[in-house]
């Protein structure tokens, strides 16, 4: 598949990439991820071995799309719960010093 990465052109399979990242210890994920395996690779450490290119050069968009359009699953970075906003009246307690039971 031709796909374009950092306005470079490249010839991807994904027989390709799964070579590429054979033997490649994943880094921790902090943003978005790609399966490739049994493993989680961040999606920036992936375009970086397949592109041979900085990492500066790309964004992680292209390569989600990439790896999305050659069958691979790609993750978006996890969320954190939205944060629990006390009632007024949750907060007045607080205040007083007493539990609500």
């Amino acid at each position: 598949m031709r796909c374009v990465i950092a306005r470079f052109p490249f010839d991807l399979t994904k027989a390709d990439v799964l070579e590429t990242m054979k033997g490649v210890k994943p880094e921790p994920v902090t943003g978005e991820s790609v399966a490739i395996g049994r493993r989680q690779y961040p999606v920036k450490q992936v375009g970086q071995a397949i592109t041979r290119q900085d990492r500066r050069d790309f964004s992680a968009g292209e390569v989600v799309r990439a790896m999305t359009r050659l069958g691979f699953t790609c993750r978006t970075a996890p969320t954190a719960p939205p944060a629990l906003t006390p009632s007024p009246l949750q907060r007045a307690s607080a205040m007083l010093g007493t539990s609500m039971a």
